[in-house]
């Protein structure tokens, strides 16, 4: 007789270093830049690069931001990404565990726990709206590996990116609108950064378009663009969203080496407006599920600087979704597997 199905769900966020000490962001950093998907380059470019150029100077500049956000619960992506998962195993009623794509807790112990608790399928659900090699992609494959090595009878779906999904965009405009009540000249959308080799190498199309205002209209392209599927976000929020008004523009942040990354730049947009007049702006992350510090420090406390030194006087940035209810219910419907990938 065959083994009947019991369903569980793995979450995956990006991850933490375990404290804000330079020995556990040195570990985090390691781990996070010689992925070959975050750092494309062949083994011993990476590795020279890594070890030569970054490890012995960066971790000491990232602890001092993370400790500037670090709380009594740890860290904020860790501990806010646990509540989610204890909030959405409440409402889809089977097993939910949590892992990190770096650090802990890891995909091996998730699997592990899911396995204890007599899962035989799993829908693996990457907190990112969009999709890019170095985090949709990267978790993806990575959960794939685990899975193989730890577990080789368990049967695995994943959750699609969900930049365009109306759960996603609903949670997004509902969690937003108590700010955009508030009086303001300005919303900018900061996306995470992408080199544009990681973007040209998940479909070659997109050469054609990177620097243009709009993107390409081919249905292939959309499918990897992650720079299409962030203004589709956009364009989505801003038709939905109450009171986001018209002026409203986007940017690229989180940028990291010399190469050429998506333009324009986070903190020289946020410069510009403030020159140009802005004087409230309202910052909004949509790539990041959860607050971390890419959205606490380097949003809401340097760019934050930045804005005002530049003549700006009031600058709000949105949370992340967070554990906000909208969202939670939208999560438990995505999760539901209608709309998983194989």
């Amino acid at each position: 007789m065959p083994e009947q199905p019991k369903r569980g769900v793995l979450l995956v966020n990006l991850g933490s270093p375990d404290s804000p000490s330079v020995s556990d962001v040195r570990k985090y950093l390691r781990e996070f830049l010689m992925d070959p998907r975050v750092l494309d380059v062949p083994y011993p470019i990476r590795f020279g690069i890594v070890y030569g150029c970054i490890l012995p100077f960066r971790p000491r500049k990232s602890a001092e931001a993370y400790s500037k956000v670090w709380t009594e619960l740890g860290s904020p992506l860790v501990s806010i990404s646990a509540t989610v998962q204890r909030e959405l195993r409440a409402r889809v009623g089977i097993p939910v565990e949590l892992s990190m794509r770096y650090q802990n807790p890891t995909i091996e112990s998730a699997i592990e726990k899911l396995l204890g608790a007599g899962v035989n399928e799993v829908l693996v659900a990457p907190l990112f709206a969009h999709h890019a090699k170095s985090s949709y992609e990267s978790a993806t494959e990575r959960v794939k590996r685990v899975a193989a090595r730890v577990a080789p009878e368990l049967r695995l779906s994943f959750l699609a990116p969900y930049y365009d999904r109306p759960e996603y965009i609903k949670a997004l405009a509902e969690s937003a609108e108590p700010y955009l009540r508030q009086d303001h000249d300005h919303l900018l959308f900061s996306f995470h950064g992408l080199p544009h080799r990681h973007i040209r190498k998940a479909n070659p199309e997109c050469r054609k378009c990177l620097n243009r205002p709009d993107c390409s209209d081919s249905e292939d392209h959309e499918r990897l663009c992650y720079r299409r599927h962030c203004l589709e976000t956009l364009n989505r929020f801003t038709a939905t969203a109450k009171n986001a008004g018209s002026a409203v523009s986007f940017s690229f942040q989180s940028r990291l080496g010399v190469d050429d990354w998506l333009e324009p730049n986070t903190h020289s947009e946020i410069t510009r407006l403030a020159k140009s007049g802005v004087r409230k702006l309202m910052v909004i992350c949509p790539a990041f599920a959860v607050d971390c510090l890419e959205t606490l420090e380097e949003i809401g406390m340097r760019a934050k600087e930045e804005f005002l030194r530049a003549g700006g006087e009031e600058f709000t940035l949105i949370p992340c979704l967070n554990d906000h209810p909208v969202w939670l219910d939208g999560l438990a419907q995505m999760v539901s597997g209608v709309h998983a990938t194989a």
